[in-house]
């Protein structure tokens, strides 16, 4: 089970929201591309960038920041937020990220979303960002009425193979992840998942490692890394087939 370390960017800094809530902002006292070299040196196979000013905005905001990441790390680096347009997410293809997420544009335009998953196929990852068992936009100020197991349909029929699903009520609060939203989603399709929000120790990786037989492909992890509550080669290790701590 893949360990994705996360960078949150707002203003350039590091930082990482509660429960997508921007007046809950805490700032990191590392730059993003220090967090990037430290967590690549750690072991990690990708390293995961939101722009949270593009997501808020509605428009890529911290490109230039995510292209030094790219020049400085030598894993894959994938980055989403405030990506709605066929151009945007070349110009993010074009500076070396190895993939985009896609989220608000895909639960509001089904075409859009079905062309580009045709066209860019592994270049592109939907993001499920779900608030009330509906999906999330916006910065996740808004939601879509839409039911998951529609999407769901939706990503199987696009020939989508991996997807990131966050439940925002637990996001950056170190509750430890949804246990019950990840079987349901893992249950409903053959699609690989990310889970993201909640993972405050390794026991929490553990938890979810019980789940890679049903798809699980990995998990992003955040604030825990930044506020020491678990470490970068603990995780990966608990991550391991062997689920060994050695």
């Amino acid at each position: 089970m893949k360990i994705i370390p996360a960078i949150d960017l707002i203003g350039g800094k590091t930082v990482r929201l509660k429960q997508g809530e921007y007046d809950q902002k805490l700032v990191y006292d590392i730059s993003p591309v220090e967090a990037a070299r430290q967590w690549a040196d750690l072991g990690a196979e990708m390293i995961h960038v939101v722009d949270l000013d593009g997501a808020r905005e509605g428009k890529p905001a911290n490109l230039d920041i995510v292209a030094e990441i790219v020049k400085t790390v030598k894993v894959p680096v994938e980055t989403g937020g405030g990506y709605r347009t066929r151009d945007e997410v070349l110009s993010a293809l074009e500076k070396g990220v190895s993939r985009v997420v896609l989220g608000s544009r895909v639960f509001r335009d089904v075409s859009f979303a079905r062309d580009i998953a045709k066209e860019l196929k592994e270049k592109i990852i939907f993001s499920l960002d779900v608030k009330n068992f509906r999906p999330s936009v916006d910065g996740w100020k808004n939601t879509v009425d839409i039911d998951i197991s529609t999407v769901m349909g939706w990503f199987s029929d696009f020939g989508v193979k991996e997807m990131i699903y966050t439940d925002i009520k637990n996001d950056g609060m170190l509750a430890g992840p949804d246990m019950e939203g990840l079987e349901i989603i893992l249950a409903s399709s053959n699609m690989k998942v990310i889970s993201a929000g909640g993972i405050k120790t390794v026991e929490h990786v553990r938890q979810l490692k019980s789940l890679e037989e049903k798809g699980l492909l990995g998990v992003i992890i955040g604030r825990a890394l930044y506020e020491g509550t678990i470490g970068l080669k603990e995780a990966i290790n608990a991550g391991k087939k062997d689920n060994s701590l050695s």
